[in-house]
């Protein structure tokens, strides 16, 4: 009876101790999903930068000591902050990706964001889940 527990015991964390580490493909899924927001944004496309979040009233964003929910709000957010279509230039910086099961993830991350010679810096945390579209991001919490 000892050894079973001792073995299923080991198995638990060797599992956990697996899914700490990224898979190669889903992490690399995750990381083109932030490679193609990046390039949406520096082009000033906030409906490109918006596809690769998920469109549910229960998407969560927070920055400036504000929580917004649902995707629709979200766009109107950007839109609202960035009017004008510019947008500056946005690069992400010192990403992990972090796989919690086989359809979530978190992200950790610097991104630092140049709007003509003003330079606004900071840290995010991204909660993902692989729907039917591909990885899409259902929480996004940033912080400057």
């Amino acid at each position: 009876m000892k050894r079973t527990g001792t073995l299923i015991l080991v198995m638990i964390v060797l599992g956990a101790a697996a899914f700490g580490q990224a898979p190669p493909a889903a992490e690399k899924e995750i990381m083109a999903v932030l490679d193609l927001q990046q390039a949406a944004w520096n082009r000033g496309d906030i409906d490109g930068f918006m596809a690769f979040y998920w469109k549910s009233g229960d998407l969560t964003f927070q920055s400036a000591n504000k929580r917004t929910h649902g995707w629709s709000e979200v766009l109107a957010r950007y839109k609202k902050t960035y009017p004008s279509g510019k947008m500056g230039k946005l690069e992400f910086a010192d990403l992990a990706v972090h796989i919690l099961s086989p359809d979530s993830a978190f992200v950790l991350g610097r991104f630092k964001l140049d709007l003509d010679g003003s330079l606004k810096e900071g840290v995010f945390t991204l909660i993902l889940k692989r729907t039917a579209e591909g990885w899409r991001i259902v929480h996004d919490h940033t912080s400057s």
